[in-house]
């Protein structure tokens, strides 16, 4: 690493609270935050694997980092980590992916919740840490997230999130949990636009929007805007359709729903191999009337934040199997993930799985730089 790139590294974290008193820092901050990054990018799981990683590489650490008093121990990669405040950290993080990932404009931003299950602590009654995240799907990136108050559901934690994300002139796509009238208010006066799905859970709004939807159908199929897709795989084919409609006044009489202007469907038709159907229709209301295959990508784009941010944080960084459970560590632990996941990612030289990106960082130094810092 050059000595420009160090010095930038350390410029993102410049302003970040250090939680520890001044007799106690033994180590820099950006020791211990940049060794915890650098060994979660490359395959450590654990406060111990990361001490055991910032051993092995020393004399690349020792490079830009001042070392007079060692590797930090495990136990201090936990302190620090369980106090340190997990939003203003995100924010040193992001910063830090912005400066060498270019983030584009008329993005597609999926908002959803993943329960850390490893955090549940049976024997302190410590319920599992649930987490709402942002991720931008074009550039398979992490925006932010919140914890969910353990009194508290996704409903309040979502409006924090929003606080935090800059969305204007983005697409923004959340499950039926963050239908709520509060949450399309917050992303309207940041100037990004809705896709909100609407499920049962709310009966009237599910009733208006569903009549409507009823109503378009049997209107002139020439002038109906359709998108259909067809996917096969693992002896089974899924026909996918999708449609949009401008909102007739019947959806929201009252008018409480912030520039509500369309309503759209999404029938999934599956088949199995042995011939078996199974049809499942979702609704949805949106603040823009886009195109039916501009709406197709918003709604699959959002499915993607399950198989691109929670499913590779499961299968490549273990997160379930996590059993941090300290303060704000399991927190800051998750943000890191959704960092280097992000990193990984956006670094394509390698045509390989994460876990394999994760091998080579840890085996080559020029391969972890060329996904830190996009040399």
């Amino acid at each position: 690493m050059s000595s420009s790139e160090s010095a930038a590294c350390h410029d993102h974290f410049h302003d970040l609270n250090d939680p520890r008193v001044e007799r106690t820092r033994k180590h820099p901050l950006i020791n211990i935050l940049f060794i915890a990054v650098c060994g979660v990018l490359s395959g450590a799981n654990s406060f111990a694997g990361i001490q055991e990683f910032g051993c092995d590489r020393r004399v690349w650490f020792a490079r830009y980092l001042d070392l007079s008093n060692g590797i930090p121990s495990d136990d201090t990669f936990a302190r620090v980590l369980a106090r340190l405040d997990p939003g203003a950290f995100e924010k040193c993080l992001l910063s830090w992916v912005q400066a060498v990932q270019e983030i584009t404009d008329n993005r597609l931003i999926a908002i959803d919740g993943k329960t850390l299950r490893g955090s549940y602590d049976r024997r302190d009654g410590k319920a599992a840490i649930h987490m709402v995240s942002a991720w931008a799907s074009e550039n398979k990136l992490s925006l932010g997230q919140v914890v969910v108050s353990e009194k508290s559901n996704e409903i309040t934690a979502i409006p924090e999130l929003l606080e935090l994300l800059d969305v204007s002139g983005a697409l923004v796509t959340i499950d039926a949990m963050g239908c709520q009238k509060e949450i399309a208010d917050l992303i309207r006066e940041g100037g990004g636009d809705y896709v909100l799905a609407v499920k049962q859970n709310q009966p009237t709004l599910y009733e208006q929007v569903e009549g409507a939807i009823d109503a378009g159908l049997e209107q002139d199929s020439a002038a109906l805007d359709e998108h259909q897709t067809v996917e096969t795989g693992h002896g089974r084919q899924e026909t996918r359709t999708y449609a949009i409609f401008p909102a007739p006044e019947t959806v929201d009489p009252d008018g409480v729903w912030r520039d509500l202007s369309a309503v759209g469907m999404a029938i999934t038709e599956s088949t199995d191999s042995q011939g078996r159907s199974r049809l499942e229709a979702r609704y949805y209301i949106l603040s823009v009337l886009l195109s039916a295959k501009e709406f197709a990508g918003a709604v699959r784009g959002h499915w993607g934040i399950e198989n691109n941010l929670h499913w590779q944080l499961d299968v490549s960084f273990r997160e379930d199997e996590c059993r941090v459970r300290t303060d704000h560590a399991p927190a800051n632990l998750s943000v890191i993930r959704r960092f280097a996941l992000g990193l990984l990612k956006r670094e394509t030289s390698c045509q390989r799985g994460i876990e394999t990106k994760r091998l080579k960082c840890a085996a080559s130094d020029e391969y972890r730089e060329k996904a830190l810092f996009n040399t």
